[in-house]
């Protein structure tokens, strides 16, 4: 009869478990969708869209001051005597007014107010223009995290996969050893160091289905997936490295207008320049023309009549104050224009780095990819020399340690890679 041995019957259960698992997965995802659905679904990109919403509203109110402002006044009132009193000779008085009522409605229309109305509306479209950059920030944002995430998984499913392939290969040097001390050809110890590496590949195990299961939950928050039982596709290339980056490449100078951070100092530029011609509109006079009609019955005499009338504001005691108010907005310009110049050339730097970046981990890719070659070569000589004796349990096992940190690193820096190659797009405003 058959002996199953502890090691055997976890590796049979592990693997009907992810059976069924894969059974009950109903979604198959790429980082492409997964991006997709996090820009979609995602609370930080519905707050930003809100935003947009918002400033759309404040522009439109905006708008709103350029016609009259019309409003309705009305008064009645009832006093213990006549608010007016006239005598008509000595002993004769009359009291007037001991009631009555006052109504009116008027329309004002601005014809000059310093420029305000014109630069108001300027700037909530300026709060406009901002609230879309943020937004394009936000999508940045959420499709580097989503992308990150996705990696994650995917490099975690492949250690899994690197783990169970070096499972396979102890099952059958288990099975090999075993047969070989019954046979008295090599001692129980050799049998007892693979046995103890087939515990620590079962601890592996646990530890990664742990963090599968909780970096897939993270996922399908952030992308807003019903359920975590879905797979994930990578297509990772093992025979050959990828296409080289240089034909991503671009020239940073090129680069710069295309980045909503660049964009934004320009905005911020704007809209202190048009918070400076407010600062000076609110200081100069004010001019509107407008209608009335007007109606009371004060003297026990219904009376109407309607109107048309001009306003003039002049703001003399406020150049005291409001010239400080200007020089202050004019510091605030300067200061918009410093952080454009210096914030530039952070960006451009930020630009740099992330080619590096790319560039270093491509090269990291490709050392990963020669690790992967010589440790599945040393790992068959080792397998070829234990079967012959020239060598021991402990060399072969650290054989295949070696190949298994092999093929971890080179997922690991494929991970890297894809991620460096977003993030870089992205600086480059693409």
């Amino acid at each position: 009869m058959k002996q199953y041995t502890p090691q055997w019957i976890a590796a049979c259960a592990l693997c009907l478990g992810l059976s069924l698992s894969a059974y009950g997965q109903d979604a198959t995802y790429t980082a492409e969708q997964c991006r997709e659905m996090a820009l979609k679904n995602n609370t930080l990109i519905k707050n930003a869209k809100n935003n947009v919403t918002g400033a759309e509203q404040t522009r439109k109110e905006a708008f709103t001051n350029y016609f009259p402002s019309i409003s309705a006044t009305g008064m009645g009132f009832n006093a213990d005597k006549g608010v007016a009193k006239l005598a008509i000779a000595e002993g004769m008085e009359f009291s007037l007014m001991k009631n009555g009522i006052v109504a009116g409605v008027t329309a004002v229309q601005p014809v000059f107010a310093g420029g305000q109305i014109v630069n108001g509306n300027k700037l909530a479209k300026v709060g406009v223009e901002v609230s879309r950059l943020q937004l394009e920030q936000s999508e940045n944002e959420v499709e580097l995290t989503a992308e990150q995430y996705f990696w994650q998984v995917v490099s975690l499913q492949e250690k899994m996969n690197t783990v169970c392939a070096v499972d396979t290969m102890l099952q059958r040097l288990c099975k090999d050893v075993n047969a070989a001390v019954s046979a008295g050809v090599t001692t129980r110890n050799d049998l007892l160091q693979v046995q103890l590496k087939q515990n620590e590949i079962a601890s592996t195990r646990i530890n990664l289905d742990n963090g599968i299961a909780v970096c897939k939950m993270l996922l399908a928050q952030y992308i807003g997936a019903d359920n975590t039982g879905f797979s994930l596709v990578a297509d990772i290339p093992e025979e050959a490295l990828p296409a080289s980056p240089e034909e991503l490449y671009r020239n940073p100078a090129t680069s710069l207008g295309l980045t909503p951070e660049y964009r934004l100092l320009q905005k911020n530029v704007e809209a202190n320049k048009l918070q400076q011609r407010m600062a000076v509109g609110k200081n100069l006079p004010t001019v509107g023309v407008g209608v009335g009609y007007m109606y009371h019955d004060l003297l026990d005499n219904d009376r109407s009549f309607g109107m048309v009338f001009a306003s003039v504001s002049v703001p003399l005691s406020g150049w005291w104050g409001g010239s400080h108010a200007i020089k202050k907005q004019k510091m605030q310009v300067r200061n918009a224009e410093n952080d454009l110049t210096d914030k530039s050339e952070l960006l451009i730097i930020r630009m740099q780095k992330a080619w590096n970046d790319v560039e270093d981990a491509y090269k990291q890719l490709g050392i990963a990819r020669k690790s992967i070659e010589q440790s599945t070569e040393n790992l068959r000589l080792n397998n070829e020399y234990y079967r012959a004796g020239t060598t021991t349990m402990s060399d072969l096992l650290n054989a295949q340690t070696l190949y298994q940190q092999s093929r971890d690193g080179y997922v690991d820096a494929y991970a890297t890679y894809q991620l460096k190659k977003l993030e870089y797009l992205q600086a480059t405003g693409r």
